[in-house]
């Protein structure tokens, strides 16, 4: 079977764009499946909050009184009020771009940031949207109110904060840390997966870690066609998956090397420049790091094979931006590789670049800035039975992280599950 080229093929991975936008006027998509009061009501349940005694953000749920809106009248459920927590950092500040890309139908939106400083000013810091220009509020329980989504690019430890103030005025908050994802009362979602998973929510998605998304979307079709018996992955992770200062100083690291100069590396363990790091993430007791705890478990439940043997080597590698993986795949049932091919070739997500003899294969840099999970060097792996072997690469920032909160975000607003 022929392979193809699909970088000229491909195109940025998401539904045809919503007709309207903060800014424009236009056809309403369906509105949300659930109101916010039942929203509202699902979460400050008694029989929700006895499921999670153990778990002080959603505990802190029913105690909060929701703050009061300044606009009492609900907000069209097909233009929702939209929130960006962590608006200026480098998830966040995708999510604004990919919201006006993608023409996000919304009534309003507000930035969020970390709370002004004593020597930071009121209006010191702003977002530009859309062409108009938006002050980044601080990220405080008084500030957060008329909000119908909220996406959150945080640290676990502010989303837990954050999560009991937006679910208790009657929000949807989209989760981008590891806060949320293993709690069981929280669906975590890759929109190309596990969509039907979207309905059970009670006010809190879960989107998974960047290396366990692009891997999840590659084994669905696998799932579904063959059976899984067992998966093997290492990854290969760039400096942009530690934030823009760890990207920064990857650069600046590299070229002090170059130059025969002494660089102090802050942002990572080892330095980086011209090296790996086979560690991120701490330490567990059992060898694995805990990158490499949330790959397994995370893809078990998005799965739903709560014993899926998974086993992960997670590597930090001197590469600006894109994660890339080496997956090996034992399935259930048998397959040809052009079964194969065709199949990852017609899955939503998923573009195949597998031409080696004209120098066609997944890279980081040709696959920067792209939506898609991009596979190739698909082949049998003759050590077992039914074994494959592949290669993806995916923009960690992007489908690993916004582009997979705002198709969820999308999912809610045009009632696609």
């Amino acid at each position: 079977m022929r392979c193809v080229n699909r970088f000229q093929e491909a195109g940025n991975g998401h539904p045809p764009a919503a007709t309207d936008n903060c800014h424009r006027q236009g056809a309403e998509p369906p509105p949300i499946p659930l109101s916010r009061a039942v929203i509202l009501s699902n979460i400050l349940g008694e029989t929700f909050l006895a499921t999670r005694p153990n778990h002080n953000c959603l505990e802190r749920v029913r105690t909060e009184q929701p703050k009061k809106s300044k606009d009492a009248s609900l907000s069209d459920p097909a233009r929702p009020r939209i929130a960006i927590f962590g608006a200026t950092g480098a998830v966040g500040s995708l999510v604004c771009k990919l919201l006006v890309d993608r023409q996000f139908p919304c009534e309003s939106i507000r930035f969020f940031g970390a709370p002004r400083t004593k020597t930071t000013q009121p209006g010191d810091r702003q977002i530009e949207f859309a062409g108009k220009l938006y002050p980044v509020e601080p990220l405080i329980r008084d500030r957060v109110f008329d909000i119908d989504i909220a996406i959150a690019s945080t640290p676990d430890e502010v989303a837990r904060d954050i999560a009991p103030w937006v679910v208790a005025q009657g929000g949807i908050l989209i989760d981008e840390s590891a806060a949320h994802r293993m709690l069981d009362t929280v669906p975590l979602v890759i929109p190309e997966v596990n969509p039907e998973a979207l309905v059970h929510h009670s006010g809190i998605i879960a989107s998974p870690n960047c290396s366990t998304t692009q891997m999840v979307v590659c084994l669905k079709p696998l799932l579904d066609a063959f059976g899984l018996k067992r998966v093997v992955v290492t990854t290969y992770q760039a400096a942009s998956g530690a934030g823009n200062a760890a990207r920064q100083e990857l650069l600046d690291s590299t070229r002090a090397v170059l130059d025969g100069d002494l660089f102090q590396h802050k942002h990572f363990e080892s330095p980086l420049a011209l090296n790996l790091w086979p560690k991120i993430g701490g330490i567990r007791d059992d060898g694995y790091t805990s990158e490499e705890f949330k790959m397994v478990h995370e893809t078990r439940k998005i799965l739903g094979i709560p014993n899926l043997p998974v086993c992960a080597t997670c590597v930090r590698v001197p590469v600006e931006n894109c994660h890339s993986e080496s997956i090996v795949v034992e399935t259930d049932r048998p397959f040809s590789i052009d079964e194969v091919r065709t199949l990852f070739g017609n899955s939503s997500g998923i573009a195949v670049v597998d031409d080696p003899g004209q120098r066609f294969l997944p890279t980081p840099q040709n696959c920067t800035g792209r939506d898609e999970v991009f596979v190739g060097r698909i082949r049998r792996d003759s050590s077992v039975e039914n074994g494959i072997v592949f290669w993806c690469v995916s923009d960690n920032l992007r489908k690993g992280a916004a582009t997979n909160a705002v198709q969820i975000a999308e999912r809610l607003v045009n009632s696609l599950v």
